[in-house]
């Protein structure tokens, strides 16, 4: 029997999360529930096929490819699956340039 995998959020990672809630819910607080009813749901789905995101294209480029990514427009979920866990890295905005806070957070040596 395959165990299911546990999630777990790098604090940084709920950082990510809160920030975007709390910008949205400013405005408009149904929505900001929605977005975060919903990146919560598509990050708990990882449990039952941990390998559906994509590999980081700014990493793949250089060769690591342990690193994978769901899009959840216009977000970008960072996590990295290690056959027990799955731990969430960052949660960032798309449209922007994230090539420098992908390497500066991901490089560091205790998200190895």
């Amino acid at each position: 029997m395959i165990k299911t995998p546990i999630i777990v959020w790098a604090g940084i990672a709920r950082s990510d999360l809160w920030d975007i809630v709390d910008h949205i819910a400013g405005d408009r607080p149904k929505t900001a529930l929605r977005i975060l009813g919903k990146i919560e749901e598509k990050v708990t789905d990882l449990k039952d096929f941990p390998e559906r995101g994509r590999t980081v294209p700014e990493f793949e480029r250089v060769g690591i490819l342990h690193y994978r990514e769901l899009i959840i427009k216009p977000w970008r979920v960072v996590y990295r699956f290690s056959g027990s866990q799955i731990v969430v890295l960052s949660v960032l905005d798309g449209r922007r340039n994230v090539e420098d806070v992908l390497f500066r957070r991901l490089t560091r040596p205790d998200f190895a």
